[in-house]
């Protein structure tokens, strides 16, 4: 299943109208992913993400679609402590995620 489908379930969107804007908000989570992991840029493109990588980039790129009004915490909760909580989630996924190397 690609990303896009993944992010669509974890949002339960069923709908097509919105898939560009969601690929963007994608792209940006795994740019952000790699950033974070100090991996460089598009290293995803050449490399497979673990599982906790893939799923900090679902949750990132839900984050991003369900806060696209400026909110905080998205559609369900528009509190500063659900935004937060979604940061330390993501956070932690990709450092399990991330291969160290010392």
């Amino acid at each position: 299943m690609a990303l896009l489908d993944k992010v669509k379930a974890n949002l339960i969107l069923t709908h097509s109208e919105d898939d560009a804007l969601i690929e963007g908000f994608i792209d940006a989570a795994i740019s952000y992913a790699e950033g974070y992991q100090q991996l460089g840029t598009n290293f995803y493109s050449s490399h497979e993400m673990s599982k906790a990588t893939e799923q900090g980039v679902i949750m990132l790129g839900t984050h991003f679609y369900e806060s696209r009004d400026g909110s905080t915490g998205g559609f369900f909760n528009n509190d500063v402590r659900a935004s937060d909580q979604v940061w330390k989630t993501v956070h932690l996924l990709l450092r399990m995620g991330k291969e160290w190397r010392v």
